[in-house]
């Protein structure tokens, strides 16, 4: 691998880039307004018939509050109760308002959204879009920045919004006082299907029970989730639009949501190719810029928050799912992006429980029987790829007793009876 130049990136993190954007777009007042748009909101060529969303500041929150009109992240200070950190460890304090999703009259790719914010130095509030295929898969989340709005990697009538606040560990939060969308089409926009991304990384064990996610999910004993270094794929908790499969050297697997931001750095979507790859566009796709700070110094061996990189972690891994995997020790693991490279499949859902009273994970057979040799697992709300049905031994579970069995990969099946799908799968 080639040793990728050293240097600071264009944002080295969400805490460092906001002071600039702050700095320039403060106004008389205090308030901010990031991400305002031109009349066109992109800038590859004219768009078509600009279309606006204004929604109200109400929706899903984790440590946000919403009160008369605003939304601020909370702290300790405002009564909320202390949260120990998941993945992130503390490295600065964060919180989201899912403020839910519009439909459009008409297709559409290409985003500004403009927040008005009151911005106390060092933080930031970011709108981000994602849109939603046909088959109902989602796509990640873009941001929308001061200059350069969201762009979708294919157009869509029905978006989702999501505010993210960020401020130091021991400053004062943003608070949100409105947002709006405006939303048109890219035109002459080049797009093809990426291939799925699939690479090796080093994966950590997080551990934490008891500590708090960046979705809000309280971490428990055999948990089922991952973290990633950039919030572009975090779940919302009890959801599976984001998962990830993670395979061992000898061919053990398991397929999980990921549920936390982390290790090391916030902004490292390192699955992608640059562009969109949002930072560190010079490390090569597929590997986390915390393993050339660890392996080759890059950036001087420090994250993106200025600490020095510790081990090459690309991935965290909840016990459950680092015990499943038979996993001793941190160690290298090779991790396919599930939302990546789709072709519009209809997404595949595996319910055991709620987010925090999940059953037990459910097993991969090598064959559709109870029988059948022990392949691995597939945690609770997880996506998995369905190939084609088989019938097999019975199985009760959340959508009744069903002798079909669920082809995801060469001699693996799970039991339809635990899996949701849109469409019914062929016969194998």
């Amino acid at each position: 691998m080639r040793t990728p130049r050293r240097r600071r990136p264009a944002s080295t993190s969400i805490v460092l880039s906001v002071v600039a954007v702050a700095s320039v777009l403060l106004l008389a007042t205090g308030v901010a307004a990031l991400g305002a748009p031109s009349p066109n909101p992109g800038s590859t060529g004219p768009g078509t018939d600009a279309q606006r969303w204004d929604p109200d500041l109400a929706g899903t929150a984790v440590r946000v509050q919403v009160a008369s009109g605003a939304a601020r992240l909370v702290s300790p200070r405002d009564g909320e109760p202390a949260q120990r950190a998941g993945s992130l460890r503390g490295a600065t304090r964060q919180g989201y308002l899912d403020l839910g999703t519009h439909t459009f009259a008409r297709a559409v790719d290409r985003f500004a959204a403009p927040v008005t914010a009151d911005l106390p130095p060092g933080t930031s509030a970011v709108a981000s879009v994602r849109g939603r295929d046909a088959a109902g898969r989602w796509t990640e989340w873009v941001p929308a920045t001061p200059g350069a709005p969201a762009v979708l990697p294919a157009p869509s009538r029905t978006v989702a919004l999501r505010l993210s606040l960020v401020a130091p560990a021991t400053a004062a939060g943003p608070t949100v006082r409105s947002v709006s969308v405006r939303a048109d089409r890219e035109v002459g926009a080049q797009r093809t299907l990426t291939p799925r991304a699939s690479y090796r990384v080093f994966a950590t064990r997080e551990g934490l029970v008891g500590g708090t996610t960046a979705n809000g999910h309280v971490i428990t004993e055999n948990d089922q989730f991952v973290a990633l270094p950039s919030s572009q794929a975090l779940d919302a908790d009890g959801k599976g639009d984001y998962s990830v499969r993670l395979c061992t050297q000898v061919g053990r697997c398991a397929t999980v949501p990921v549920w936390d931001v982390g290790p090391w750095n916030t902004d490292d979507d390192y699955w992608n190719a640059a562009p969109p790859r949002r930072n560190w566009a010079d490390v090569p796709q597929g590997t986390p810029e915390a393993q050339v700070a660890y392996q080759d110094h890059y950036h001087d061996g420090q994250d993106g928050f200025g600490r020095s990189v510790k081990n090459p972690a690309g991935i965290d891994v909840a016990d459950g799912t680092f015990h499943a995997l038979g996993l001793d020790d941190n160690s290298f693991v090779t991790v396919d992006y599930l939302w990546t490279g789709r072709a519009g499949e209809a997404p595949a859902d595996v319910h055991l429980g709620t987010a925090n009273s999940p059953q037990a994970p459910v097993t991969v057979r090598s064959t559709p029987a109870n029988g059948g040799t022990d392949q691995g697992l597939v945690g609770n709300q997880a996506q998995v790829d369905v190939q084609c049905h088989v019938a097999g031994d019975p199985v009760t579970g959340s959508h009744g007793t069903s002798t079909d069995w669920l082809r995801i990969g060469t001699d693996r099946y799970v039991p339809a009876a635990w899996v949701a799908t849109s469409t019914p799968p062929p016969a194998c």
